[in-house]
C-alpha cells in the first residue's frame, strides 16, 4: 500500500467548493454521470493485463495523464493509497453551546487532488447525538474517541447531553466498501476511556458508564474486526443482517487493569509490536504508564525511559515504531526500545500545542494550530520533509487517522476545497 504524494492538479469530477466559514457544509453528490464509450486502459492490451501494469505506477502520475487512468486509481480493484481521515468540528458562537453532532463532519483529505472529500453519512437509526461542548467544560471539547483498525475507522466512545455514553455499539466505516456498519453491543458502554487497536482487534479499557464504577474503571473489552467482515458477508448473502451480526461477533472480556486511574481522561492506547502502550495524563504532568501484552492478556509497567519521555500525543507507524510530539517544545521524537529512549527527529514551532497524531506510509500527521492545520512530516526522507494541510474553511480538526483512500467507482464525490503547502 502506498501513500500518494500531494499534488496540486485539479479534479475533473463535478465538485462543490465551500467558501463559507463556520456555516460551511459539505457538498452534495452530483447526479451527473459520464457516459463515455469504453476505451482500453493501454491500447493493444486486455484491461486486466493493463490493470496489473498500471498498478506498478505511482497513482499521482496516473492521475495526471487521462480520465480513464484517473478513474482506475479510485476503483475498488486498484491498490489503495493512503489518505488522512478526520473528524471535523464546525465551531459555533458561545450562545449556541451546548454543541451536538450536527456540527460534526466525517471527511478525508485526498492527497493526489489536494481536496477534502466527505464520507457517506452514518446510518440514521439510531441517530447520532454526540455532545461536543457544554458550559461545564467551556474551555475544551468533550472527546469523541475513534481508532483505525484493519483499514477501518471505528467510533468507540462519546458523551450524550445527559452525560451518558453515546455509543452503545461501535460505528465502523470501511473506506473500500464506502459503508458504515453498527458493531455488536459493548458489555459496558463507556466514555472517557482508553481506546486502541492492535492488528485486527479493537480494545476499550477503563472509563466510566452512566456513573463511576470501580469495576468498569478496571475492565477491558476487545473486538476482532475481521470476524465482523465475515459476518457482514454472510449477513448480506442470507439477507438477515441484524441476526447474523449477533452470531460469533461479540466483545470479549480481557484481563483487568490493576486500578481505575485511567478513567480520568480520554486516552489513546498505542498499538505497538503486539502491545498496547498508554499513559493516564496528557502533556508534561507527572503520569503513570502501563503496557498491555496482547498475546499473554497481561498488564505490566511501562519502561522507565518510555514513560519519562512521553510528553504528548503518540502513534505507531505500522505498529512498529512509536512517534510522539513533545507538545510544549514542538519536538517530534521516535522511541528506540533497545536504548529505552526517545530520539529527536526535528523540532519546529508548527508542532507546538500538538493535540492529536496519526502515522502511516512513512508520514506522521499532527493536528496543531487549534485544529485548523495538519502538519505532515515525511520521516522517511533525509532530512525529514514537512508541509501543512489546511482544514476546510469553517472547520476544526478533532481527530485524524491514516487509512486507505475511499473507493469511488463512479468518480463522483462531494468535495471540500483545501490548500496545502508542500
Amino acid at each position: 500500500m502506498t501513500y500518494a504524494t500531494t499534488a496540486s492538479t485539479g479534479s475533473s469530477a463535478s465538485t462543490t467548493t465551500i467558501t463559507g466559514r463556520s456555516t460551511a457544509k459539505l457538498g452534495k453528490l452530483s447526479d451527473h454521470r459520464h457516459h463515455n464509450h469504453h476505451q482500453p486502459l493501454l491500447p493493444g492490451l486486455p484491461d486486466d493485463i493493463a490493470h496489473l501494469c498500471l498498478s506498478l505506477v505511482p497513482p499521482s502520475i496516473l492521475y495526471s495523464v487521462c480520465r480513464s487512468w484517473r478513474r482506475l486509481i479510485y476503483s475498488p480493484s486498484f491498490p489503495p493509497f493512503l489518505s488522512i481521515y478526520a473528524l471535523l468540528f464546525s465551531p459555533q458562537t458561545e450562545d449556541q453551546i451546548p454543541h451536538f453532532s450536527n456540527s460534526l463532519e466525517f471527511a478525508f483529505f485526498e492527497p493526489i487532488s489536494s481536496t477534502w472529500q466527505s464520507l457517506p453519512p452514518p446510518p440514521p437509526d439510531p441517530p447520532l447525538r454526540l455532545l461536543l461542548r457544554h458550559p461545564s467544560f467551556i474551555s475544551r471539547n468533550l472527546p469523541i474517541q475513534s481508532v483505525a483498525c484493519s483499514g477501518n475507522l471505528v467510533l468507540l466512545a462519546a458523551t450524550t447531553d445527559q452525560f451518558l455514553p453515546a455509543l452503545p455499539r461501535p460505528l465502523i466505516f470501511n473506506p473500500l466498501t464506502r459503508k458504515w456498519t453498527l458493531g455488536p453491543p459493548l458489555a459496558t458502554p463507556r466514555r472517557w476511556c482508553a481506546a486502541g487497536a492492535s492488528c485486527e482487534t479493537v480494545y476499550v479499557a477503563s472509563g466510566i458508564g452512566s456513573h463511576y464504577n470501580p469495576v468498569v474503571a478496571r475492565s477491558v473489552e476487545s473486538l476482532n474486526i475481521n470476524t465482523s467482515h465475515s459476518n457482514i458477508k454472510d449477513s448480506h448473502h442470507n439477507n438477515q443482517r441484524n441476526r447474523s451480526l449477533e452470531v460469533g461477533w461479540t466483545w470479549e472480556n480481557m484481563g483487568a487493569l490493576r486500578d481505575g486511574k485511567f478513567s480520568r481522561e480520554a486516552i489513546e492506547a498505542v498499538g505497538w509490536r503486539r502491545k498496547l502502550c498508554m499513559v493516564n495524563v496528557k502533556g508534561d504532568a507527572a503520569k503513570e504508564g502501563v503496557v498491555y501484552d496482547v498475546e499473554s492478556d497481561a498488564w505490566g509497567d511501562m519502561p522507565e525511559g518510555m514513560l519519562a519521555g512521553w510528553r504528548g500525543p503518540a502513534a505507531a507507524m505500522d505498529e512498529d515504531i512509536i512517534y510522539m510530539v513533545d507538545e510544549s517544545r514542538g519536538a517530534l521524537r521516535m522511541y528506540e526500545p533497545e536504548r529505552d529512549a526517545w530520539v529527536e527527529i526535528l523540532q519546529t514551532e508548527e508542532l507546538r500545542g500538538a493535540d492529536n497524531i496519526a502515522a502511516g506510509g512513512g508520514r506522521v500527521c499532527v493536528v496543531c494550530c487549534g485544529g485548523i492545520g495538519i502538519v505532515v512530516v515525511d520521516v522517511v526522507s533525509s532530512p525529514p520533509r514537512l508541509w501543512v494541510v489546511d482544514t476546510p474553511p469553517g472547520f476544526q480538526t478533532m481527530a485524524i487517522h491514516v487509512l486507505p483512500r475511499m473507493s469511488q467507482p463512479d468518480f463522483q464525490t462531494p468535495v471540500l476545497a483545501s490548500t496545502s503547502m508542500d
